[in-house]
């Protein structure tokens, strides 16, 4: 018994010196950043970016719930151009992304607003760069995170992961055919 409790109380150390080295070691801002060749000119991949519906047709977060509730407002393809999501889903929430800046052919930067489940602000960006007869896109999300989310770095880097290469090998079928 003396054995299982000094395990317990030594994975709990660890948990605790994790977390307190997270909480100081890693920047309040956070930043992901993906990036994937296409194998199509610019202005096509462009054209699934411009908009908020055009990125909903490959956007990874929208399979989260196929019954979640999308309302789209502003001039599509133009700064404001906006969707709000609403899911009964936590793994989806709710929340709502705005287009903040288009430089066309070249750069699409969005606000995210985050209501639920957690309450947050993220910038991201998808920046076009051309590759020969290719186009390089990089997928960017920056926040701030408080000292709590710092703990859940690793785990964010996972689940971003997954989710930007998904969302990535989306847009590249849909621009590649």
């Amino acid at each position: 018994m003396k054995t299982f409790l000094k395990i317990i109380g030594g994975i709990l150390l660890l948990i605790v010196v994790y977390a307190l080295i997270a909480m100081v070691a890693f920047g309040k801002v956070y930043r992901y950043e993906k990036s994937m060749v296409m194998n199509a000119p610019g202005e096509k991949v462009w054209q699934q970016i411009s908009s908020m519906k055009a990125f909903n047709q490959w956007n990874p977060w929208l399979k989260l719930d196929p019954a979640m509730k999308i309302n789209y407002t502003g001039n599509s393809g133009e700064v404001g151009d906006k969707y709000c999501w609403d899911s009964r889903n936590d793994d989806a929430g709710a929340g709502c992304q705005e287009i903040k800046e288009l430089i066309v052919n070249k750069k699409q930067k969005t606000e995210m607003i985050f209501i639920k489940p957690f309450e947050g602000q993220a910038i991201s960006e998808i920046i076009l760069t051309p590759e020969g007869n290719a186009t390089k896109v990089t997928w960017t999300m920056e926040t701030e995170q408080d000292a709590m989310m710092k703990i859940m770095r690793p785990f964010m880097d996972y689940q971003m992961g997954k989710s930007y290469e998904e969302g990535l090998n989306n847009l590249k079928n849909l621009v590649e055919k």
